[in-house]
């Protein structure tokens, strides 16, 4: 597939460009504020994000987490993962993935590991497609 669309890491200083996209991920459940003081909570603990681009147009966002547990070894977990509708089917998500397995992989990462909204039917689809199995179940709890 032969694009003019570049994947890169977005800077600390512009990472709140990806609220809009993250927004739209949670169907508009949570306020931009709320996301707004999560991500600055977020980013000192490490958080990082590549962002899918059309020009200078961010069209998809796939956050990261490097962690380590006694179950997964090193591994990144793909977080907040979204490409903007309009250019949904187009590969983009492939591309991402392929940043992402590499970059896992050139860190010495053991594998990957993503949570998926139970009723993202598509999303599970997608993320299987790319190799992930289910091992158990995300629970919540609020407060």
């Amino acid at each position: 597939m032969e694009t003019s669309f570049t994947i890169k890491w977005i800077p600390k200083e512009e990472l709140k460009s990806i609220l809009p996209l993250a927004y739209i991920l949670n169907n508009g459940k949570i306020p931009m504020e709320v996301l707004e003081s999560r991500l600055d909570a977020m980013i000192p603990m490490g958080y990082q994000c590549f962002g899918v681009y059309d020009g200078e147009r961010l069209i998809g966002i796939c956050g990261v987490w490097l962690l380590n547990k006694l179950y997964a070894g090193k591994h990144l977990e793909p977080d907040n993962v979204i490409i903007d509708t309009a250019y949904q089917g187009k590969g983009i998500g492939n591309l991402m993935m392929k940043f992402l397995f590499d970059h896992a992989k050139a860190i010495g990462c053991e594998g990957t590991e993503v949570n998926c909204y139970a009723k993202n039917k598509r999303g599970k689809k997608f993320w299987e497609s790319h190799g992930y199995e289910p091992l158990g179940f995300h629970l919540v709890k609020r407060f």
